[in-house]
């Protein structure tokens, strides 16, 4: 099968396109999957540079998130069948860009029908974080007030979507106008461009001085440093990941003096220490999905062939939501 490969660790331009054997025999929990499209994510550029919380044993092949259809399932296996279209993540955080795949059960679930495979592939991982980060992390209550750092971007843009779903007041941060009005589209009510704009002044503005009760940073760096200073008394800052590529380091007395809390978002992790709350939590999505609530944002695709130029244009943030690889 055709499979994109790391045989070492560094730039988007080492991995190699190559015919591989597939997926090994089947334990009783797992899916065997012919991929048709696979997301790609901001964690994937990190695996390639050895720079994630996972890190797989070379040579191993790209690619967190796909859909398909299901080829086979393992003996224990009962929520999926030989022939259903699924949306699905491989197991251990790798192997979707191929023309199979193996994933566990858990983060296996079915795809609404009629739904292209493009948008199934981009939805598991960026609406499961989001929506583990604003349900279960943050606790988000309607009518607070939600602040989302780049909120553009392939998980940024579904914790606007999924905020306003819930009935919060939505706050969009990023770099561009242009890329802003996706925001709106998707339910932001107010927009500020960071390089125009002051954050902290704007929040402040918007809020009437009290700050965003929940902040949802996939950035860090610079970003995180703002968000303590426009966090409202009791705030949950969410902290999703290090885009910018610093990790910071918080001044613990702006902790004590506005009582708010840093809580870390790990939904990768749910597979192994929660995975009821991961399979409640996916199955949520997939029904607001299929009655129409939630419209993944798919701004560009690459062939197969071209998945290091696809790695190359999300580290140089040139799309609005989700990459997709087509894979067939």
């Amino acid at each position: 099968m055709k499979a994109v490969v790391c045989e070492k660790f560094g730039a988007p331009e080492d991995l190699v396109v190559k015919d591989m054997p597939p997926p090994a025999a089947l334990a009783p929990n797992q899916v065997r999957i012919q991929v048709h499209a696979a997301g790609l994510n901001f964690p994937d550029a990190l695996i390639i540079e050895n720079k994630y919380q996972i890190k797989p044993a070379l040579p191993f092949i790209l690619g967190m998130e796909f859909a398909g259809t299901v080829l086979e399932t393992g003996a224990a296996v009962t929520r999926v069948a030989k022939g259903d279209r699924v949306m699905a993540v491989g197991a251990g955080g790798v192997g979707a860009f191929a023309e199979e795949c193996i994933a566990n059960e858990v983060m296996t679930f079915k795809a609404p029908a009629n739904v292209p495979w493009e948008e199934c592939a981009g939805f598991p991982v960026a609406y499961g974080t989001s929506h583990h980060a604003l349900v279960n992390c943050a606790h988000l209550q309607k009518g607070e007030v939600l602040m989302v750092h780049g909120a553009t971007g392939g998980v940024g843009l579904t914790a606007v979507e999924i905020g306003k779903l819930m009935g919060a007041t939505v706050i969009a941060t990023g770099g561009s106008d242009e890329k802003l009005k996706i925001a709106k589209q998707y339910g932001a009510d107010y927009v500020i461009n960071y390089t125009t704009q002051n954050i902290k002044d704007e929040v402040k503005k918007i809020t009437r001085d009290k700050g965003a009760d929940v902040i949802y940073d996939p950035v860090g760096g610079d970003v995180f440093d703002t968000s303590l200073r426009c966090i409202a008394f009791k705030g949950r800052l969410l902290v999703i990941g290090f885009a910018s590529g610093r990790i910071p380091t918080p001044p613990v007395n702006l902790l004590l003096l506005k009582e708010c809390s840093l809580v870390g978002v790990f939904w990768g992790a749910l597979q192994q220490r929660a995975p009821d709350l991961l399979r409640s939590g996916l199955e949520e999505l997939s029904r607001w999905h299929a009655e129409g609530k939630l419209k993944p944002h798919v701004s560009m695709t690459f062939p197969l062939a071209e998945t290091a130029k696809a790695v190359r244009t999300l580290l140089e943030r040139k799309q609005t939501g989700k990459i997709v690889i087509k894979v067939r």
